[in-house]
């Protein structure tokens, strides 16, 4: 499942653990592809939240967000790494490994 982030609700839920967001616009087609692959992880157990910063721009403007998608891996509220673009369930599984 995953867990749809906004200006509300946000903080509290990168607070504790390992979070990957992603940050999306629902115009880009790159983020609608990314989008089954986020979901084929959430289903291994991999929290995964996501931000449309169409619906919530400040989070957008305070994590400089201008690429689409972006991801922030975060560590109790911490911003531990960051990427950008198309990714496969194999490249993200790869980066998550490094981390967690």
């Amino acid at each position: 499942m995953l867990h749809e982030l906004n200006e509300k609700n946000f903080d509290e839920n990168i607070a504790n653990g390992f979070k990957l967001v992603e940050f999306f616009a629902n115009w880009c087609n790159f983020c609608l592809q990314q989008k089954n692959v986020l979901e084929e992880l959430s289903r291994d157990n991999v929290w995964i939240g996501t931000v449309d910063i169409d619906k919530n721009p400040n989070l957008a403007k305070f994590y400089r967000i201008n690429v689409f998608p972006s991801f922030i891996l975060f560590k109790d509220c911490e911003i531990i790494y960051r990427f950008q673009g198309l990714h496969s369930k194999y490249n993200i599984m790869n980066i998550l490994k490094d981390y967690i």
